[in-house]
């Protein structure tokens, strides 16, 4: 399923199969985390991830992988259903800092704000392809940040990636 096409649906409908398409998927089903809101216009989801014997380590946090790989896929899945099937988008790099053990359920916002929209636009019309970093906080309830994640998702005008890779104008 694309996420540009998730677009065509009612407001309502596209957090819904957004929401259901990231919990149902296996990959992501097995970090443990839950999306638990996606906005209707698809710019803003909420992962929770509650501390079970599935997502503990040794000591009894948080498993660092799992706090990690929630944050796997948001920033993409959104910009997708933001900017249409004219653009290739990727996760390109990531980093993660832990800031604090989690013994608790954690949470991490992803949000695309309409300025970030329109200058991602803007320097894809004048570069064809842009490296764009997002950070994100996972918190617990009390706001307290526990770790930063940096992502950092390639975008490109499909066209020139296909040209810059040799792949012609194919469809």
């Amino acid at each position: 399923m694309k996420p540009s096409w998730i677009v065509k649906l009612p407001p309502v409908w596209r957090a819904r199969v957004m929401r259901m398409g990231f919990n149902l998927h296996p990959a992501f089903r097995s970090t443990g985390g839950r999306v638990v809101h996606v906005a209707p216009d698809l710019c803003h989801m909420r992962v929770r991830l509650p501390l079970s014997w599935k997502t503990k380590n040794i000591v009894g946090s948080l498993y660092g992988g799992s706090l990690f790989a929630i944050t796997d896929g948001a920033h993409p899945a959104m910009l997708m259903a933001a900017l249409g099937e004219d653009y290739i988008i990727w996760d390109k790099a990531a980093n993660i800092r832990y800031r604090k053990p989690g013994y608790s359920t954690l949470y991490a916002d992803f949000r695309v704000t309409p300025a970030e929209l329109a200058a991602i636009r803007e320097a894809l019309a004048e570069q064809h392809e842009v490296d764009w970093t997002f950070e994100i906080d996972i918190k617990d309830d009390e706001g307290v940040v526990h770790t930063v994640v940096e992502r950092t998702v390639y975008i490109a005008d499909k066209h020139y990636y296909r040209q810059k890779s040799g792949g012609g104008d194919k469809q």
